[in-house]
């Protein structure tokens, strides 16, 4: 989304204050101002002063909008995730402040897939932020998790935040910085 649209929430809506990453309850009635929305989640500045918020797929219904649909493709019947199905599913994770996902940021340091006993798979994901003292860390490695989970076949995922090498904006892909406008 690259409009910003003025909206009032509905009903009272948990939030993740930006940067701090902490969660709040916006009450119902606060005017906010959606400035992305991105990979199912919502970024929103809420008037009054009360500063930036990323508001989840769940609570889109309090935006007055219909959640996005699944990200990414569908899957036949007996499909097992392979690293493509996992790439593009790290492809719909977005830092809230930045309008490009995990991947063309270069925050993805390794993606790797384990068979466990039971036939399923475990998924690995080593990431990093744009900035150590991002409070938004756990927030955007806990949507890149719970994603992972939803692909076929998957049992257990994993996403740690590493800080070495420590990223720099030399990491971005040719895609990342097209969007960027740092061509």
């Amino acid at each position: 989304m690259t409009s910003i649209q003025t909206v009032v929430l509905t009903r009272d809506t948990d939030a993740v204050q930006i940067p701090a990453g902490n969660v709040v309850t916006l009450p119902a009635g606060t005017e906010v101002d959606i400035t992305q929305t991105l990979g199912g989640t919502y970024t929103v500045i809420a008037q009054g002063g009360l500063g930036l918020f990323r508001i989840g797929a769940k609570d889109a219904d309090a935006l007055g909008l219909k959640p996005e649909e699944a990200v990414g493709r569908t899957f036949a019947e007996g499909d097992l995730v392979n690293e493509s199905m996992v790439w593009d599913t790290l492809r719909s994770c977005y830092d809230p402040e930045i309008p490009v996902n995990i991947v063309d940021l270069g925050l993805v340091y390794d993606m790797g897939i384990e068979p466990l006993p039971s036939g399923h798979k475990k998924v690995f994901v080593k990431m990093t932020l744009t900035a150590p003292g991002c409070g938004m860390g756990a927030t955007i490695a806990g949507d890149a998790q719970q994603k992972i989970l939803m692909l076929p076949g998957v049992e257990d995922a994993g996403v740690e935040i590493v800080w070495d090498p420590p990223w720099h904006q030399s990491m971005i892909t040719a895609e990342g910085r097209k969007l960027l406008g740092i061509e």
